[in-house]
């Protein structure tokens, strides 16, 4: 049973013109007396049979073509795709074994025509099948005006059957018929019949004309309605293929970010090593020769405590530094207090006279920025100590309205920047750098001030941020 209205039409222009031609072969038998002698009533028959072996063929030829082609073959002149599965693709597996997925472009949305009702129409021999059929009603309504029940068919598919430009004449040729039988048949035998079938004939060809109108407008309208779906379906593919992209791109960037974070990590450490342990060291290796160098055995002892104490300060620096922790000396004191005690500890631990200064108005500071002062200064005395073999030191700290510098001086032999040694395994030229990533860290810089005899001074210049 037909379920679609596709299905429901297309069993009527295979059927339905047997059934209206059974129609008005039965009326217009019932009139034959009044309507047509005996020689017209076998004309009639004998027309008849040809109109049903006219159909019969027909039929025949659709259902080899439904079988070579299918209802879903291209229609001539409507460019449209017949449904093939899709080719397989082998996709290529990415280089190096790994899992990367392929992309898969989106498959092209193809328009579909308008549906087949008549199989392999408009063409050649759908045109000619309408002309001779209606060629043979309009005869029989020409001999009996009931069969212009069979006749009125044409009204039905001449649009199907025709191409476009000859289905409004083949609709003005059926109108032809339907008013001859309208005005009491043809030809007209007054000119009361004439002037009927002229209006008839007007009626029909506007009506048949205005509804074919109608017609080819809702057709317009959906193609129109499909070109937008196909082209919300081909947009929705790109926004399908740009999501993926997206989620791709998203992917990388998580990627990029967990990398760059286990980066920053790992110089976090290498900092935080370098400005704790690697120093703590230097000061009980300091001590420790000191203490075999003394001249007395109280005087060792003094040494020896002060690698002791070194040796469990920097424990104490390391273990906070794995847990990010601030430094010792901030734990309890504002960085101007920190700081005065780290200074006079290394100059008790170092001997060299160092002096330190606080200028401007002090202000609370954010632990970020504490913390990154102290430890540049930290690793500016421990510079000093190791290489510069200076008498006197000074350290300044100075609040400036809306920065915070930390300066560094000493008297020792300075050196030349520019040819500053590669870093090696005593940590030479690891400090500097250490101390300028640092500040670089919160938007700041470092820069140093030497020449060899003359010296050196550091200065870290950072946003005074408040907590």
């Amino acid at each position: 049973m037909p379920t679609t209205v596709e299905e429901r039409w297309r069993q009527f222009f295979r059927w339905g013109p047997y059934g209206l031609l059974g129609i008005a072969t039965a009326i217009a038998g019932a009139s034959v007396g009044m309507l047509m002698d005996r020689a017209e009533a076998l004309a009639a028959g004998a027309l008849v049979v040809v109109v049903l072996l006219l159909h019969v063929v027909w039929d025949r030829r659709c259902a080899r073509f439904v079988a070579a082609h299918g209802w879903t073959a291209e229609r001539p002149g409507t460019g449209a795709v017949r449904d093939e599965p899709e080719p397989v693709r082998d996709e290529p597996e990415p280089a190096g074994g790994g899992t990367e997925p392929v992309r898969d472009e989106p498959d092209p949305v193809r328009e579909e025509s308008p549906p087949v009702l008549v199989p392999g129409a408009p063409g050649p021999a759908s045109t000619a099948y309408f002309v001779l059929r209606t060629v043979l009603a309009s005869v029989l309504t020409w001999l009996n005006p009931f069969f212009a029940v069979y006749a009125c068919v044409g009204y039905f598919d001449a649009v199907h059957l025709l191409p476009r430009r000859l289905s409004h004449p083949g609709l003005l040729v059926v109108a032809v018929t339907m008013a001859g039988s309208q005005s009491g048949g043809l030809p007209p035998a007054s000119p009361v019949q004439w002037l009927a079938f002229g209006g008839l004939f007007a009626l029909n060809a506007c009506l048949v004309v205005g509804f074919s109108h109608l017609a080819e407008k809702d057709a317009e309208k959906a193609a129109e309605r499909a070109a937008t779906i196909a082209e919300l379906a081909r947009a929705n593919s790109r926004l399908e293929q740009a999501l993926a992209e997206n989620a791709a791109l998203q992917a990388q960037l998580l990627l990029q970010a967990r990398e760059a974070g286990v980066a920053d990590e790992r110089r976090r450490l290498a900092a935080e090593i370098h400005d704790t342990i690697a120093q703590g060291l230097t000061g009980v290796v300091t001590q420790l020769q000191a203490a075999s160098a003394a001249p007395d055995r109280d005087r060792a002892e003094i040494h020896l405590r002060r690698a002791a104490d070194l040796a469990r300060h920097g424990l104490g620096e390391a273990r906070r530094s794995v847990r990010n922790l601030g430094p010792v000396a901030l734990e309890h004191d504002a960085l101007p207090d920190a700081l005065r005690k780290t200074v006079e500890e290394w100059a008790e631990r170092t001997g060299v006279d160092t002096r330190f200064t606080v200028t401007g108005t002090e202000a609370p500071l954010h632990d970020e920025v504490a913390a990154t002062l102290l430890r540049i200064a930290q690793e500016a005395l421990s510079n000093t100590a190791r290489h510069s073999g200076a008498a006197r030191a000074g350290v300044t700290l100075s609040y400036m309205g809306d920065e915070i510098t930390l300066d560094v001086r000493d008297d020792g032999r300075g050196f030349d920047p520019l040819a500053r040694p590669e870093r090696g395994g005593d940590g030479g030229g690891f400090g500097l750098d250490g101390m300028r990533a640092r500040a670089e860290r919160l938007t700041g810089t470092v820069t140093v001030e030497t020449a060899p005899g003359e010296g050196t001074a550091v200065s870290a210049r950072v946003p005074l941020a408040t907590p």
